[in-house]
């Protein structure tokens, strides 16, 4: 069983999109995945309930127990984490949780200096753990055309973790699939998001079987 946590302490990184959609590509590829809600404001369990019979199971988990409480369910090839803002003490059950801590930023100078502190956590648990943590960047909710935006990689490698090829664009059909429990993966399968969104589970696949 391989853990994704998908975690930014600042809020609008795109976390749930990222968290639903990568879960979502998982379970189409023949993967057994759990979806996780860290989030006591329950986005990710509001987004199954919104479709009756949802075929992802998400389960609520919005206490600092996240790694003793992962052990209680039943195996399955993946966990995908969706972490919850502002709260240390959750971000650190989930990286404690998790095989692989994958950070959304926002291309804008404040989302990125925004990130420092769940980065030291990250950097300490990876340090603890003699590199068994994996962590990387992925540009989320970016504009095609912005200087922001072709610099944001650069900048982020400041912080001396690995940032993504692939990126999650701003799209109206993000949160207009989300409104019905479902993910532009399904609803849009040939569309350039649904493209974005494999490129980056094949991606993630490659570095968690690492």
């Amino acid at each position: 069983m391989k853990v994704i946590a998908v975690l930014n302490q600042k809020g609008g990184a795109g976390k749930t999109t990222i968290a639903t959609h990568v879960a979502t590509a998982l379970r189409l590829a023949g993967h057994t995945v759990l979806l996780v809600d860290s989030d006591p404001q329950g986005s990710a369990r509001d987004w199954a309930a919104a479709r009756e019979d949802h075929p992802m199971p998400v389960v609520g988990m919005d206490r600092p127990t996240i790694e003793r409480d992962l052990k209680s369910i039943a195996p399955v090839d993946f966990v995908i984490i969706d972490g919850a803002p502002q709260a240390a003490d959750l971000a650190v059950s989930a990286i404690k949780a998790s095989d692989f801590a994958l950070i959304p930023v926002q291309p804008s100078p404040y989302d990125i200096w925004a990130t420092s502190d769940l980065v030291d956590l990250v950097k300490q648990r990876i340090e603890i753990t003699d590199g068994k943590l994996q962590a990387a960047f992925v540009v989320s909710r970016a504009i095609t055309g912005t200087n922001i935006g072709k610099e944001v990689s650069g900048i982020l490698e400041g912080y001396n973790l690995p940032v993504l090829q692939s990126r999650v664009h701003q799209r109206v059909d993000y949160p207009g699939t989300a409104a019905g429990g479902s993910t532009i993966l399904e609803d849009f399968p040939g569309s350039p998001g649904a493209r974005e969104i494999q490129e980056l589970t094949n991606e993630l696949l490659t570095l968690v079987s690492k």
